[in-house]
């Protein structure tokens, strides 16, 4: 019994011990200033044949956006009771229904300005009951993004791992 507790206890400490090696090489830099996180805002709407069943929202003053950020919009579907209060359920952009007049779509697009959020349906929109036009809530994400750089020149390649000319292996032919 003393023979296998020494076994377990030595094969224990050769192979947490043999688990080390040299440290790779530092990864590229951060941001300077910590993380950057999506920005998020809520609105009301009503939609109906005055405003052509769309609504144009400007962004607010604090949100910037750019034109390479994602924008993401979520309608309130229902708003559910929970432990710690009442909870929201919200649906992604865009949704499809399947009513008795037909189709409904709610969708959106945008720019860097301004989102529009719109319905479409194959039938008359008029006929919609007041709980798909009427206050509506929307909750728009603009998720910082970065257009991909697909041709970076040698220089910023380097730069890139950290690299100069001098450490460039030359072979002569």
């Amino acid at each position: 019994m003393k023979n296998i507790l020494l076994f377990l206890a030595l094969s224990t400490t050769v192979l947490f011990t043999s688990c080390e090696g040299d440290p790779g090489p530092p990864g590229p830099p951060g941001l300077d200033g910590g993380l950057v996180y999506a920005q998020v805002f809520e609105t009301t709407v009503n939609f109906n044949s005055g405003n052509n069943f769309e609504n144009l929202i400007a962004y607010p003053s604090n949100v910037e956006v750019y034109e390479s950020d994602a924008i993401l919009v979520y309608r309130l579907v229902e708003v559910i009771p929970g432990n710690g209060g009442p909870i929201d359920v919200w649906e992604q952009l865009p949704q499809t229904y399947f009513l008795n007049q037909g189709t409904l779509l709610y969708s959106f697009d945008h720019t860097f300005l301004d989102v529009k959020i719109f319905l479409d349906g194959n039938f008359d929109l008029n006929t919609l009951g007041t709980d798909f036009t009427n206050n509506q809530t929307f909750r728009i994400a603009v998720v910082p993004a970065e257009f991909a750089r697909t041709n970076p020149s040698m220089k910023e390649l380097l730069q890139m791992m950290q690299m100069d000319d001098s450490q460039i292996e030359k072979i002569e032919l």
